[in-house]
């Protein structure tokens, strides 16, 4: 790990940037309650070679343990726009999002960028980035024609979107990370 210099101050840990070793794995955390087990993810994840980035909503921040997720990352979790004294954050080579809630999926469906985790979101379709979405909607949410509507626009824009939260499932979306592929979509 290499410390960047914050012109405005010492070193610091938002200042803190991992050397890259690996394929850069971004998981997009919505406010739900499963968002607390994110950790176990990331875990999973890193044990397959990704480096993992953190990018909670706004609303996630009360629902996940921010300074646990970023001692196992290594990274801060990202929440907001960067300041252009900032560092800026490697490109994601995948993402996850999980949980996703109802709000963020049809906001990603629609192209709306109001927060910085949207805005990661509506530019990966566009950038080749592979995205995987784990939603966590109530069966009344699921049953409604936008939603629905939602999923189907996504699928269509390339992006997978699973049933349950299967993380293992989500990592294995993009096969390995040693070989550099995606594996054919199998949903």
């Amino acid at each position: 790990m290499r410390r960047l210099r914050n012109p405005e101050g010492p070193l610091s840990t938002l200042a803190t940037v991992t050397e890259s070793r690996g394929k850069e794995l971004y998981v997009i955390v919505c406010a739900a309650e499963p968002a607390a087990e994110v950790g176990r993810l990331v875990a999973m994840a890193q044990e397959e070679g990704w480096i993992v980035q953190i990018v909670a909503t706004p609303s996630a921040l009360d629902f996940i343990d921010v300074p646990a997720l970023e001692r196992q990352t290594g990274r801060p979790v990202r929440s907001r726009y960067r300041k252009p004294s900032e560092p800026k954050p490697p490109r994601a080579d995948a993402i996850i999002v999980a949980p996703a809630t109802y709000n963020t999926i049809n906001k990603f469906a629609q192209g709306i960028a109001d927060t910085y985790a949207l805005g990661v979101l509506a530019e990966a379709p566009g950038l080749g980035i592979p995205v995987v979405v784990l939603p966590c909607v109530n069966e009344a949410l699921a049953a409604r024609i936008p939603y629905r509507r939602s999923v189907e626009e996504l699928r269509a824009d390339g992006v997978r979107v699973l049933s349950g939260l299967d993380w293992k499932r989500a990592l294995a979306e993009f096969g390995s990370q040693d070989q550099g592929g995606v594996e054919p979509d199998t949903v």
